[in-house]
């Protein structure tokens, strides 16, 4: 933990200047979910319940055809594992530990997504403090819920179309691994996660991301492993 004293005021300022580019992205594509879920034939109410209790942006979009398609509970917690596996990993590095309520830390569990992670796990810990990761992800939170919200109460009046809306997040995604190799810059990590993925993708198409992302931890555990055996 900082050895300064911690200001709340400064710590929120802080989450807030670092979560504007989130927000750019939450805003319109929480937007188009809103009104994805309106035109799939669900109450307005609904977006925000989603985004409140669900709040992982791919799982919302497919909750709304699991539960207009009457899927049941297996099939709902088999593809809920698969598309969220790799909270898994984030888990490993995010700076939770540097909240110290057992109440934060929950809500910090539940907010662990990947926008919010890569804000802040890529950040030197020495540099993170329990109200700086909590307003950070709370902050994160209310763009979402503002954007589905609004766009579920717009939609179904207005009649948006949300094709193309999806590439928001695609684009953040590429914003924040850019900001991410410019603060710690390893090209030999980022050509690993590039080729557990491409070989992922080659291999196990239908389970990518849990194959990439298990391959790349062990590559990780692999390379660090062998460092401090040349050390010793």
């Amino acid at each position: 933990m900082p050895a300064r004293p911690v200001r709340m005021k400064d710590e929120v300022v802080t989450a807030l200047r670092d979560t504007v580019g989130v927000g750019m992205g939450y805003l319109p594509l929480g937007a188009a979910f809103g009104i994805l879920l309106v035109t799939s034939g669900l109450d307005w109410w609904w977006a925000p319940v989603f985004s409140l209790i669900i709040y992982a942006g791919s799982m919302e979009f497919l909750a709304i055809s699991l539960v207009t398609g009457g899927v049941g509970l297996a099939q709902v917690a088999m593809t809920t594992f698969f598309v969220n596996f790799r909270h898994v990993f984030y888990g490993l590095s995010f700076p939770l530990r540097a909240v110290r309520s057992t109440a934060g830390r929950i809500y910090g569990v539940h907010a662990l997504t990947d926008e919010a992670y890569a804000l802040l796990a890529t950040r030197p810990h020495s540099e993170m403090t329990g109200p700086r990761v909590l307003a950070t992800q709370v902050l994160c939170h209310l763009y979402w819920v503002a954007g589905s919200t609004t766009g579920a109460l717009l939609g179904a009046g207005i009649g948006l179309d949300v094709e193309g809306l999806g590439f928001a997040l695609t684009a953040l995604f590429v914003v924040l691994t850019i900001d991410a190799y410019r603060a710690a810059p390893d090209t030999a990590t980022l050509l690993v996660a590039l080729a557990c993925a491409v070989l992922a993708t080659v291999l196990v198409p239908g389970a990518m991301l849990v194959a990439a992302l298990t391959g790349f931890v062990l590559v990780l555990v692999g390379r660090l492993t062998l460092r401090r055996t040349r050390r010793a």
